[in-house]
């Protein structure tokens, strides 16, 4: 297949480009800056200038791809507090894939969740503004695309992760002397690996019939003061509950996130797929040092 990737440059793109080339795949990414270009030529792929504003451009390559593998977010803007708008950005830039692909049967693939029975992760995806797109993916089925929703976990972890959940404790914890948890730190964080996740949308492209929902979770869980701790301990400071009235002060913007109960079970996406993660877990990975090495 002719694929065409949002996002190419970033994290999960940078293990999925070199796992779709692998199997045969050719593979075009979008590039918006010339970083960003010569980041996705260094992976072997083909590059398309643009960026999510293009709509016109996006619809152009999606007609010229046998299928669309929609990874990039208007980051910039929910960095600065304007989630709502970055998620109407992606809103608008899904719409404009379906009326690409629309009857073609072609695949497109988004990120989102579909139920889990877990009454906290429904109603978090309740509230996650981008679960508008992810009600648009689905209706879009109807409309003669391939749409398959891949629910990435709150912890996508490797060596390739530079801004993640992990990262971001990580610097708090440098920046504050603590490492800290909400509460006990019992609730769960679900994770995967980042070559975990990129067998994933290999074999979602290849495999999953039209309107799936996958989970991509390799574990369904691990407590945030088990993370906590693990960081504590590679950092030399103590592991500790941080007050709901202190939350803010401390966690900043994480504060929101550093509550979530969030486990994922994948065990319908395994049977569908035969998808087996091989990759080490959340805390094995924090063991291995990597994380730490960088100031």
């Amino acid at each position: 297949m002719r694929v065409f990737v949002t996002g190419a440059s970033g994290h999960i793109a940078s293990a999925v480009i070199p796992e779709l080339l692998r199997a045969g795949h050719e593979v075009v990414g979008l590039a918006r800056s010339d970083d960003s270009a010569a980041a996705v030529t260094a992976l072997g792929a083909e590059v398309r200038r643009g960026d999510l504003a293009d709509l016109d451009g996006l619809r152009a390559a999606a007609r010229d791809a046998d299928a669309v593998v929609h990874l990039a977010f208007d980051h910039a803007a929910m960095a600065a507090g304007d989630m709502a708008g970055a998620a109407a950005t992606d809103l608008k830039v899904t719409r404009a894939f379906g009326e690409a692909l629309a009857g073609t049967g072609k695949a497109l693939v988004g990120i989102g969740m579909g139920r889990d029975g877990n009454e906290h992760v429904e109603q978090a995806l309740g509230a996650n503004p981008r679960s508008a797109t992810g009600r648009l993916i689905g209706e879009l089925t109807e409309q003669g695309v391939r749409t398959v929703l891949v629910g990435i976990p709150p912890v996508v972890h490797s060596t390739l992760d530079r801004s993640g959940f992990l990262p971001t404790l990580i610097r708090i914890a440098r920046a504050t002397g603590v490492s800290g948890y909400a509460g006990e730190g019992g609730n769960r964080w679900s994770a995967v690996h980042t070559l975990d996740l990129a067998r994933l949308y290999r074999l979602a492209l290849e495999q999953a019939p039209a309107g799936a929902r996958l989970h991509a979770a390799a574990e369904q869980g691990v407590t945030v003061r088990e993370i906590a701790e693990v960081i504590g301990a590679r950092l030399g400071v103590p592991a500790e509950s941080i007050p709901g009235e202190r939350a803010a002060e401390h966690f900043g913007f994480f504060g929101a996130l550093i509550t979530y109960d969030m486990p994922l079970n994948s065990e319908r996406t395994r049977e569908l797929l035969g998808w087996e993660p091989r990759e080490a877990g959340l805390v094995a990975d924090l063991e291995e040092g990597h994380y730490f090495k960088d100031a």
